[in-house]
């Protein structure tokens, strides 16, 4: 039986700064769902802990709801070179930008933001974040009513319609109100772990979710899209150890169930078998470590948890045209 319940290391690595950018208007979803995305990433692990601040030109706010936002920070003279600023989205159809304090917001970004943030656009977020010429040249969303006027602003910006959330460098944009929350869970699982991410979506019972014309959908997320708690279980120990030489009647006892009934549960939760679930979260290991090592294919089979490189090489050809010899 692996050691399944590791030591708890409290030691944080880092602290990630996370800014809102917030001005009148603005969609409290669209403020909340990331936000507390971020908080409960902290209860998860202990290596990243996100600190959020909430700025604006304005010392107070009122939101899309009716709610007064105060006390505000002003914006910052300096931020941290990592820092991620979000962008959320305002209530309307229209968006000028002609109020002092809304070009206060654009000057201060064109000023602030560069390649070393990680810049946030939620909704029509990414329309500040235009007209602060931020987007430029980057491939980018919006939510569906605005995805003309995303392209007026600036012509050189790729806009992608129909899109949950769109990565590209160090911009990242989302479609409108809920889809902050995937973004934010996204972000998560990149600079902590998916393992944090996965645990964030189901203490918010949301779907974890990747963009849809992604050429590969993740394996750490996929198949998580459930609230079965026996499932989640035995997926949480694959994913600590997808390298131990898992079995149905070890994950079974783990469980406290059958082998015939977690097959059963899987399936119909998961909608993937046991065996292909464990295989795919082998596969994307031995692929990270093709691309990031030097190692002999023999050294990459076992650490990626195959019995053998016969079995790696069979397994592999079943998701992959090209042997790993050339996807190195």
């Amino acid at each position: 039986m692996p050691a399944l319940c590791l030591p708890v290391d409290r030691t944080i690595v880092r602290t990630q700064i996370v800014y809102f950018l917030l001005l009148p208007d603005t969609l409290l979803i669209d403020l909340a769902g990331p936000a507390d995305a971020f908080l409960f990433a902290n209860r998860y692990q202990q290596k990243i802990r996100f600190e959020l601040k909430f700025i604006s030109p304005m010392d107070r706010i009122i939101c899309s709801t009716g709610l007064q936002l105060s006390p505000l920070l002003p914006l910052p003279v300096q931020i941290e070179t990592d820092a991620i600023v979000v962008l959320p989205g305002l209530v309307g159809m229209d968006f000028p930008y002609q109020e002092a304090h809304e070009q206060a917001c654009i000057c201060w970004l064109r000023e602030h933001v560069s390649a070393t943030h990680r810049l946030v656009c939620i909704c029509s977020g990414a329309l500040l974040a235009a007209h602060a010429g931020l987007l430029a040249g980057h491939t980018a969303t919006t939510h569906h009513d605005h995805c003309q006027d995303l392209a007026r602003i600036d012509s050189s910006i790729r806009v992608e319609e129909n899109r949950i959330f769109v990565q590209h460098d160090n911009v990242n944009t989302s479609a409108g109100v809920t889809a902050g929350i995937d973004l934010a869970l996204q972000l998560i699982s990149d600079i902590a772990d998916p393992l944090t991410a996965t645990a964030v979506a189901r203490n918010m019972v949301v779907y974890m979710r990747r963009a849809g014309s992604d050429p590969q959908l993740s394996p750490w997320l996929m198949h998580r899209n459930h609230i079965h708690p026996i499932v989640h279980k035995v997926q949480d120990a694959i994913i600590k150890q997808p390298d131990f030489a898992w079995s149905l009647p070890l994950l079974a006892e783990l469980a406290c169930t059958s082998t015939r009934h977690l097959t059963r549960l899987f399936k119909s939760h998961a909608e993937i078998s046991v065996q292909d679930y464990i295989s795919s979260l082998r596969l994307s290991l031995a692929s990270k470590l093709l691309a990031q090592t030097n190692w002999p294919i023999e050294q990459v089979a076992q650490a990626a948890g195959f019995g053998s490189v016969r079995q790696f090489r069979r397994v592999w050809r079943s998701a992959h045209a090209e042997p790993p010899g050339l996807h190195r």
